[in-house]
């Protein structure tokens, strides 16, 4: 049995922490798909900051209640913005390109679960997560130009998971695709039918779970740090400052010692 915590201050997400270190954010608007307005980009922030803060966190999963991970943006609060001037518009932008740099930049694994509806500003969160696993029917589309905007603050990062060419290809056609064509293209490390999905990300959290938390976080600063693989003479010291730090500290002694003495390691959560 999981003992779960769940956060309660909010009102268009939900937010979940496990006793054995998983934190869950769930978008929860699922009358409206699970669209994101001002007051959900606000939470998302408030979440994000609360992860972080939170100790024991070994990842975090990002997903979506009701039938849809999320249609991207809210109409409604789209037309109520495009009333507004230039600088209101602009400071609209910066939280929701603030909630994509947090996402990103968080210092934890983050692991997106789609299944449903992905469409516009969806696929940034997508992109912004570690990994992403979603369901074979599962719908994705870069929406924006069908009504006369611009994937604008996701771009980045969607360029970064898809790749420019294919960015090109379905940021400008605002063509649909499926979950085997957003395998291919990177978006998702895997898919699986709608009816498996479950049972698969149980086997992702399993994996995850056997792993050291802070080698997990190690090795998420060091590869945004080496970032395309371009080698430099500091990035080789940074690279061989890395290795020497983690092999040093406990949870790297552990390691090494639970392998050569062929036992578990103290952090494996003991209710696996």
């Amino acid at each position: 049995f999981i003992e779960t915590k769940i956060m309660t201050d909010y009102q268009t997400i939900e937010l979940e922490f496990s006793d054995t270190g998983i934190a869950t954010l769930w978008l929860n608007r699922p009358d409206k798909n699970n669209a994101f307005n001002a007051e959900m980009i606000n939470e998302l922030l408030q979440a994000i900051d609360a992860v972080e803060a939170e100790p024991g966190v070994r990842f975090m999963m990002l997903r979506g209640r009701g039938k849809h991970f999320s249609a991207g943006a809210d109409l409604g609060w789209m037309r109520d913005c495009a009333a507004l001037d230039y600088n209101a518009n602009l400071n609209d932008a910066r939280e929701l390109a603030q909630v994509m740099a947090s996402l990103a930049q968080l210092k934890l694994p983050t692991f997106a679960v789609v299944h449903g509806a992905a469409f516009g500003g969806a696929l940034g969160l997508i992109s912004c997560c570690d990994m992403a696993i979603g369901s074979v029917e599962a719908t994705f589309c870069l929406s924006e130009v069908r009504i006369g905007l611009v994937p604008a603050v996701i771009s980045p990062y969607v360029v970064q998971a898809m790749g420019s060419r294919a960015v090109r290809r379905f940021a400008l056609t605002a063509e649909r695709f499926h979950g085997e064509r957003a395998r291919e293209l990177g978006l998702l490390a895997e898919c699986y039918p709608a009816a498996e999905l479950e049972d698969e990300l149980v086997q992702w959290i399993d994996r995850l779970l056997q792993n050291g938390p802070q080698a997990m976080r190690a090795t998420k600063v060091l590869l945004q740090e080496v970032k395309n693989g371009d080698m430099s003479p500091p990035l080789r010291r940074y690279t061989e400052s890395a290795i020497a730090r983690i092999r040093v500290t406990p949870e790297g002694q552990e390691g090494l010692s639970a392998f050569l003495e062929k036992r578990d390691p103290a952090w494996l959560p003991k209710s696996r």
